[in-house]
Formats: C-alpha cells, structure tokens, sequence
C-alpha cells in the first residue's frame, strides 16, 4: 500500500488514493476537450510546474487513466489522453463544476482563467436530453473555438471548430463565466454585446442553446 494511501477498504477512498492528489482532476479537465501536448497542459495549468505535471502524468499513466499518443501527420506530435477509464472521471468533473458554479461569483484578484475552462462548465450545463437527436454547439471564445456534440443521450466537449454546427456563439470568457455562474442571462448578456450569435442554422437549436446557457440562472 502506497504511502498516500488512505489506507481504507472504502470505494470512496480507494478513489481519492488514484485521484485525490492536487492538481490531478485538473489534468482530467485538460484532457477533456481532446489530447493535449505537455506544453499545452502546462500553459493549461498555470502554477503547476514541469517536474509536478510529468509526476502526476506519469502517476495516471500508471493507473490506466493517462496515455500516450502521436497524433496523425501533418501534427505529428507526442500527446497525452485519456483512456477509456480516464473519460469515466468526467461525469465526476462536470458534477464538480455544477457543485462550483454556485461557489464561484466575481473573479479574485489574481484569478487566471482560459476559455477551454469555460467550456467544461459550460459542459456542465448541457442536458443532451434537451437537445435535438444530434445537435453541434460551436462557442468562439477570447478568440479560441471549442465545440459541444450532443447525439444519442450523450455530449463531448472538443477543442477545435466544428463541421457545420448548428449554433455558433461568440463572446468572452468572463461573459460566459458570469452566465454559467447564474450572474447574467443570456438575455443580458446579448444585449450588452457580451455575447453574440454568429450563426444559427436551426431556429429550435438556437433556442435550445439559449435554455442551456440559462439554466444556471434558475439553479444557483
């Protein structure tokens, strides 16, 4: 038994010896909008450090959760991902992110934040069964784009444009912060200019879109 174990015969347990360390859940949100190159998960983490995230990548690894890969050419690169176990953890983040949304009100001073974190909690929001048998949501955020797929009663979050999206929302990320955190509505929030619709190629969708983006509203 490692010596950060617990050291109790508990399911709850047994998880935080895998996952409980600081920083780890983290990198489980890195890895959740597609493979990452450990230069783009330390920018992702600021603070963290390079011999901590090769500690904690290399713990992971050694779970099951993490892997390594090479994407295709032209990339070419050497990236992490997450295994099949890995993606299991991410109901476990996006319950994280609800739960923290009613935490979360205006920025500290010295908060950082990065547009691929709101994506996870605009993940968080999504209730696939609300949407369209296949529905994509394209969100331009601070100038980086990002896309949430809904198909089948279940939705993935991926870094990158999409084909042929049903929405498209444009705005930043402090905007989209206040929406997921219940301070602003949608509503609000396109009327300041915080947000806008680039495209919209399906009136329902986009009416989907604006009922997710307020449902923290009438939750926190």
């Amino acid at each position: 038994m490692g010596k950060r174990s617990y050291g109790q015969y508990c399911t709850v347990a047994r998880a935080l010896d895998v996952v409980g360390e600081r920083w780890t859940l983290l990198l489980v949100r890195e890895l959740s909008t597609g493979p990452k190159r450990f230069k783009d998960l330390l920018a992702g983490l600021p603070g963290i450090g390079t011999n901590l995230l090769a500690a904690r990548l290399k713990a992971l690894a050694g779970h099951g959760i993490v892997r390594r890969a090479t994407l295709p050419p032209p990339a070419g690169s050497e990236v992490y991902e997450l295994t099949e176990l890995g993606r299991s953890l991410e109901p476990v983040v996006l319950a994280l992110s609800r739960w923290g949304s009613r935490l979360t009100q205006e920025p500290r001073d010295g908060d950082q934040y990065r547009p691929a974190w709101v994506v996870t909690a605009l993940r968080s929001l999504f209730e696939p069964e609300a949407s369209g048998p296949r529905e994509v949501y394209e969100f331009r955020i601070d100038g980086e784009a990002f896309h949430l797929r809904a198909e089948g009663g279940a939705v993935e979050a991926r870094q990158g444009n999409a084909e042929a999206p049903d929405v498209v929302v444009s705005g930043g990320a402090e905007t989209f912060l206040a929406m997921t955190g219940g301070r602003m509505t949608p509503e609000e929030a396109l009327e300041s200019g915080g947000i806008r619709f680039e495209d919209e190629r399906d009136g329902e969708a986009l009416a989907r879109c604006l009922r997710m983006l307020g449902s923290a509203t009438t939750t926190v």
